[in-house]
């Protein structure tokens, strides 16, 4: 048996820590608005754990929520409205989108010291220049959890299958700042599998459920995965766990693994924001 690399614990703490930190600080707590457009149920249950999350770290969650049929400009007003409160440290808005309304134009739009999605253009290029920012919450949990359990990664052959701007991209770009040797696979990379099997630390994050099987690990290896579908069988994440667990030497369950990681990073995110525009070290 592998060992499982859970998320839970370090999430606890991240979650504990950020609550710590508004309670000391005091005055104004930190600002989240959720921006929603729809009724997708998936996105109702994310918001909704956001909420709750929110609240019990001391900070302020606020929704706007938008009609399905609501045009990209009335999003746009709405990121505008945001971006000219102070009281608001953090916004994103709740993805998918409408095909109508581009998640490109909506994350440029939003003020790039209150991006805590990292998915501005500005902090998109300082993740990639080496330098200060707000960062994509999911990849930032990894990186994390990879530290917490003492993965090495320095000098490490790693490979991300899924080259998503919200994951696969970001990720690449933390773990080259780790020295990871990164290797950004994808739908079109020539066999996969032998691919993969080179890889010290192997990434799966292509929402596809079962996708990575025996033949894309050796023994040794990490594997993280990133994926989480709802299937007849319950939820399944990218990797074929009882396929590929008498291989490898750690990998992350699902659920259990990196789900939890996400939101506490967005809480520690708001943090930061909400420090900066205070100038709280």
């Amino acid at each position: 048996m592998p060992k499982l690399l859970k998320g839970r614990e370090l999430a606890g703490r991240v979650r504990s820590d950020v609550a710590e930190s508004v309670l000391r600080a005091g005055g104004r707590p930190p600002g989240l608005a959720v921006i929603l457009v729809g009724q997708d149920p998936a996105s109702e249950t994310y918001v909704a754990s956001k909420q709750k999350a929110c609240e019990k770290a001391g900070i302020v969650s606020v929704l706007r929520r938008l009609d399905t049929d609501a045009s990209e400009g009335s999003v746009l007003r709405v990121v505008s409205e945001l971006n000219a409160d102070d009281s608001i440290d953090g916004i994103l808005c709740q993805l998918p989108l409408p095909p109508r309304i581009s998640p490109s134009k909506v994350a440029a739009a939003i003020d790039p010291d209150k991006d805590v999605d990292g998915l501005h253009p500005v902090n998109v290029g300082c993740l990639w220049r080496g330098e200060q920012g707000l960062f994509p919450c999911t990849p930032r949990g990894i990186v994390a959890l990879l530290a917490e359990e003492g993965v090495p990664l320095d000098g490490a052959s790693a490979v991300i299958i899924g080259r998503s701007n919200i994951v696969g991209k970001p990720l690449a770009a933390m773990l080259l700042r780790e020295n990871c040797t990164v290797t950004l696979a994808h739908s079109h990379t020539r066999d996969l599998p032998a691919l993969s099997r080179k890889a010290d630390l192997l990434v799966a994050a292509v929402g596809r459920p079962g996708f990575v099987g025996p033949s894309f690990v050796r023994p040794g290896m990490t594997v993280v995965d990133v994926g989480i579908s709802r299937t007849e069988e319950g939820l399944r994440g990218d990797v074929d766990f009882d396929a590929v667990a008498d291989t490898v030497e750690a990998i992350t369950p699902v659920p259990g693994g990196v789900g939890p990681l996400t939101i506490a990073f967005l809480l520690a995110n708001t943090l930061t924001a909400w420090k900066r525009a205070r100038q709280i070290s």
